[in-house]
């Protein structure tokens, strides 16, 4: 007979290392865990700072990690490691710095690492319905041994919620993680399992994150919920918030292809806190997918979610693109609101088209139309004239990570404001990409709306110039010493590589490393 999975809930309502150290502790015992050879610990810390207080997993949660990690290690750890690529266009040292990581790293005897400093190693698919042959991953997540992922307990305005397999975007750096972050975002989470797999899950759930993603409203949830398998963790939660896990694509997608259970019967939960006592705290919890037509209705920004590229929903392709430019705009009004709760009514009106619009736009006189994203697509009225805007978008088999670019905030930034400063009497505005960030989406809506540019914020621009410049002197220097930023070819994988990505008799074995390769002998 085979063991079920196992997900433990456990009451804690304050963020105490020394308590969340003592129940992590308790877990690995429960679930007879060691850590061994390079310990590997991922938080989600996509955004931090006062602006931020609850996107991210709290440091006293990670330090109460990384202690019991300590407690039960056994003289096998040969390194301890807290690694993190945070939101795009941002330097993680700058996140890390803002949520307290480095005095934390420092306590606890642990290396912090920032993903997008590493090189990026090139990892195999095999299964079928793969997005792609390779996935790109930083050295130190392809090496791991001892993989634990401590995700925050959030709603998400692309795929429902992120819990643990969510938290993979994470485990790519802004060039590669940007590929297939669009209507195929589902299927990519699913794909970046095949890196990796964790021996523990611990999700920070003290301090929920509601709503959003990036601006989550606080739920005081009181949990720390552990487990062996990411399926069977992410399927508990939804149970907590009473939501289906089958309904969340990224989840069924892991269930189906064999990462783990979704059904309660093939689950042991159990702790001090019952799934019906969870349940109750979780009664009222909002998660977060909604269409942007919907999130923007009654404000002055019109907004237009049109059909992605490739088959329709009934074909089995997509409807909305639920992983790209919609999903960005709405987390940008909300960061804006920070600065400026009326930033939504603050904006002129202006019409925003994502995707395949068939239906004519009702554009008054001064309006403004933005086309967002590769794939809008429309040919209709702007005012009295006619518009064509044809798709811009490529076939994302067509790119290749190699040659896949990516522009910081600060170039962002520059290029967002002389754009729109260029075309400021324009009432027709392309904004290319696939997708088109979030960083990008505030900045145009700070420069149509003469909005407060959060990206200024008194309080951030010291602590983000030096990170920024840390960051860049150092990718600086590597170039300098010859140390490539991407490679490709055959990489040493650690124990936490996951049965199912093992290659398949017949299969090309030309980026399965042998030791000797690995090393370059």
């Amino acid at each position: 007979m085979v063991e079920r999975p196992t997900v433990i809930l456990r009451d804690c309502k304050v963020y105490d290392p020394q308590r969340i150290r003592r129940i992590v502790r308790e877990g690995l015992e429960r679930l007879d865990l060691r850590p061994y050879g390079q310990t590997l610990i991922k938080p989600n810390v996509v955004m931090s700072g006062p602006r931020f207080p609850h996107a991210y997993t709290r440091p006293e949660f990670t330090e109460g990690v990384a202690l019991a990690m300590r407690d039960r290690e056994d003289g096998r750890m040969a390194a301890l490691r807290i690694g993190e690529r945070c939101g795009i266009t941002i330097p993680t040292r700058f996140a890390f710095r803002e949520a307290g990581y480095p005095r934390m790293a420092k306590r606890v005897g642990a290396e912090l690492v920032h993903f997008e400093e590493v090189p990026q190693v090139e990892v195999p698919l095999y299964h079928q319905g793969r997005l792609r042959d390779s996935l790109f991953t930083p050295r130190t997540v392809a090496e791991a041994d001892f993989f634990v992922n401590c995700p925050k307990f959030k709603a998400h305005p692309w795929t429902t919620v992120t819990f643990s397999l969510k938290a993979y975007i994470g485990i790519q750096d802004d060039r590669h993680r940007l590929i297939d972050h669009d209507h195929s975002l589902n299927e990519k989470v699913a794909d970046l399992q095949y890196i990796i797999q964790p021996k523990f899950i611990a999700i920070d759930a003290i301090t929920a994150g509601e709503g959003r993603m990036l601006t989550p409203r606080p739920y005081e949830l009181g949990l720390v919920i552990m487990g062996d398998n990411q399926v069977a963790v992410d399927s508990v939660c939804c149970q907590i918030i009473g939501l289906d896990p089958m309904s969340v694509d990224h989840i069924r997608m892991a269930h189906e292809r064999g990462f783990g259970p979704t059904a309660l019967d093939q689950i042991q939960v159990e702790g001090d806190v019952s799934l019906a006592e969870a349940r109750v705290r979780a009664a009222n919890f909002e998660v977060g997918l909604i269409r942007v037509e919907d999130y923007f209705a009654g404000t002055n920004i019109r907004a237009y979610g049109g059909r992605p590229p490739g088959p329709s929903r009934a074909e089995g392709g997509h409807d909305y693109c639920w992983g790209g430019c919609p999903g960005a705009l709405e987390e940008a009004i909300e960061i804006l609101r920070l600065y400026d709760e009326n930033a939504s009514e603050n904006v002129p009106v202006t019409h925003v088209v994502f995707g395949k619009w068939d239906e004519p736009l009702d554009v008054k006189a001064g309006e403004k139309v933005l086309f967002m994203g590769d794939c809008a697509e429309y040919r209709g009225p702007v005012g009295d004239r006619l518009i064509e805007r044809e798709s811009l978008y490529r076939d994302r088999s067509e790119l290749s990570p190699l040659a896949a670019k990516h522009d910081d905030l600060v170039a962002k930034a520059l290029h967002v404001r002389r754009k729109f400063r260029r075309l400021r009497n324009a009432d027709v505005i392309d904004m290319p990409g696939c997708p088109v960030s979030v960083a990008e989406q505030v900045l145009s809506l700070v420069e149509l709306g003469r909005l407060p540019n959060p990206y200024l914020d008194p309080q951030l621009v010291v602590p983000f110039v030096s990170t920024y410049l840390s960051w860049r002197t150092r990718s600086v220097l590597q170039r300098l010493v010859g140390q490539r930023y991407n490679l490709p070819g055959p990489t040493l994988r650690g124990a936490s590589r996951p049965a199912q990505n093992l290659p398949p008799a017949g299969a090309d074995l030309s980026l399965e490393a042998r030791s000797s390769d690995a090393l370059g002998e």
